[in-house]
């Protein structure tokens, strides 16, 4: 499924940040920081990766407007899907 591509490109983001982070340890709170920031991440992705169908141009809308996939990504959608991707984009971004 293709947002299973953008999952995993966000996911890689995550542990690219945790890394920076763990190399940082310098007690244990910082690692239990870690913990706390992975904890958090792992239920936003989770929500926001929804494949139910009827919610899936909002996972688009959203990916998009947080800056994880572009249009061209969604190459192959119907002209109508795309404008109601945008339109959902450009009412979070406050347009």
């Amino acid at each position: 499924m293709i947002s299973c591509v953008f999952k995993e490109r966000e996911c890689m983001a995550i542990a690219q940040e945790a890394r920076e982070m763990a190399a940082k340890i310098n007690g244990p709170s910082d690692m239990w920081e870690i913990h706390d920031y992975l904890t958090e991440k792992r239920e936003e992705t989770d929500q926001k990766y929804n494949y139910h169908y009827s919610v899936l141009l909002f996972v688009f809308a959203r990916l998009m407007y947080e800056g994880w996939i572009k249009e061209e990504d969604l190459e192959g959608l119907s002209g109508d899907k795309l404008q109601e991707i945008h339109r959902i984009t450009e009412f979070w971004a406050g347009v």
